[in-house]
């Protein structure tokens, strides 16, 4: 039976993508990282696990290179705001701390709320009000 679900992530700086998180909530599992290579971070109430990997590591794991994040696709991470204030604030939090707003707050339809941002490696998130 699988025991978790871990997405893994390249980062250039481990310790500055961890600052980043930090700095927006997130929480680390620090027996489950690796210094200046990995870094677990936690997201959710009932966590979901993302590996920021030094690209070196991450294109170990792949089995080649990794293509720059910026000239390509990956996934886009999706997380539950509890509110739509929440939405602005982690939008305003993101753009204070160096990431980048690729789309600003806005109602989706269907009484969903939310922006979307890059961090600081380029990956692609996006913060979620559902309401009622």
């Amino acid at each position: 039976m699988i025991q978790e679900c871990w997405l893994n992530l390249p980062v250039q700086d481990v310790q500055k993508s961890k600052n980043f998180f930090e700095q927006l909530g997130f929480h680390f599992h620090e027996e489950r990282s690796s210094g200046t290579d990995s870094a677990c971070m936690l997201v959710g109430k009932k966590p979901v696990i993302v590996m920021l990997f030094q690209t070196e590591i991450f294109n170990q794991f792949i089995g080649k290179k990794n293509e720059p994040i910026q000239s390509g696709n990956e996934i886009l991470i999706s997380i539950d705001a509890e509110s739509r204030a929440e939405v602005d604030q982690y939008s305003e939090k993101v753009a204070a701390i160096g990431g980048t707003i690729f789309g600003k707050s806005v109602e989706i339809g269907n009484g969903m709320y939310g922006c979307g941002f890059r961090d600081l490696d380029g990956h692609r998130w996006n913060v979620l009000y559902m309401g009622q």
